[in-house]
């Protein structure tokens, strides 16, 4: 589907600012709800996250109008690549007349979003038809066993699969799977999940469990190196690293050697890539972040509904930008486990 054109907000042009380390903006991620309908132990825990848990009130949530204006002056500083994400963003009500919208932004050049799949078969046509490019679905085990106990609301393997079948046939492949690996958990089926989509023309991505918020429990000892990845899918199947697709990638790209597709590494705890940084995210209730460890954020909602122009936003997030020092995952050590980061849930993957 060609992507209307219509939207006028955020056309004109910013200084493109880069930060203290020279990184540009150029994606953004944006979480519209941070409601789940999962309970993955390394995202949102039942023990945190329980039946008596206060979300977000969708008062304070970020209207689809506010968020296509900010991405419209995103766009303006650099910005080409938008994610939607959550929580679970399919649980917003009506995402599909969101995606419309940011599909007529003049500069969003990659329009995407991050699911666990769990909605995405009834929702994959209008997505499509909504200006939606891509989808990357989340799957950490194709065991039913191993993949309930991780989202823990004993949500079936093979819905999630229908999912992706949806997707494709609704133009919106190739799809991305990613899979985070935890040891003692699913780290026992890393080669078979990539001998399961080798061939298919979905991309996995393995995904180092990371620190991320600071209820998850997260220990070192819980994380399976990337080293250790690609030794166990090499033993089966030779592959050769291949270039990023585009500057700033986090995933580092590997291609099979027999032709049958490639999948991806994204090693956040042991091959730190902080350096080529240039995600900014906005949480679901207005709030920038600069790094998905980061510690706080700058409100925007007060900014939105106290009246400010473009011109006023935009110096607020040309400011914020041109101040950003974060390198969490080259610095991370003993002394930043007691960070309080904010959650996963609140600002996307």
């Amino acid at each position: 589907m060609e992507k209307p054109k219509s939207c006028t907000w955020g056309t004109v042009p910013g200084v493109k600012p880069v930060d203290t380390l020279g990184r540009g903006v150029r994606d953004l991620r944006i979480s519209v709800t941070d409601r789940c309908n999962f309970r993955c132990t390394y995202c949102m825990p039942k023990e945190v996250f329980g039946r008596d848990y206060e979300f977000v009130s969708r008062d304070l949530l970020l209207s689809f109008e506010e968020i296509t204006r900010l991405a419209g002056i995103f766009t303006g500083l650099g910005v080409g690549k938008v994610r939607l994400t959550g929580g679970e963003p399919l649980l917003r009500r009506e995402v599909e007349g969101l995606v419309a919208m940011l599909a007529a932004v003049p500069g969003v050049e990659d329009l995407t979003m991050t699911t666990n799949g769990s909605l995405l078969a009834r929702k994959a046509a209008a997505l499509a038809a909504a200006g939606l490019d891509r989808v990357t679905v989340s799957l950490d085990s194709l065991d039913d066993a191993t993949f309930m106990a991780m989202n823990d609301v004993g949500f079936p393997v093979a819905s999630v699969l229908e999912g992706m079948d949806a997707a494709e046939a609704a133009g919106l492949g190739p799809v991305k799977v990613n899979v985070v690996v935890k040891r003692g958990v699913n780290d026992h089926e890393v080669t078979a999940m990539a001998r399961h989509f080798r061939g298919t023309g979905r991309i996995v991505r393995f995904i180092e469990y990371m620190d991320v918020g600071h209820s998850n429990g997260w220990r070192m000892d819980d994380v399976v190196p990337a080293a250790e990845i690609l030794e166990a899918i090499g033993a089966d199947a030779p592959f050769d690293p291949i270039p990023p697709a585009y500057p700033g990638e986090v995933a580092n790209r590997f291609r099979y050697r027999d032709g049958s597709g490639e999948f991806g590494v994204i090693a956040s705890v042991t091959r730190p890539f902080c350096g080529s940084c240039t995600r900014a995210r906005l949480s679901a209730e207005g709030s920038l972040y600069t790094c998905l460890f980061a510690t706080g954020g700058h409100d925007l909602r007060a900014m939105l509904r106290g009246g400010a122009d473009d011109d006023a936003l935009r110096a607020v997030l040309t400011g914020v930008w041109a101040a950003r020092t974060d390198r969490y995952s080259e610095i991370r050590s003993e002394s930043t486990t007691g960070w309080e980061k904010v959650e996963m849930s609140y600002i996307g993957g």
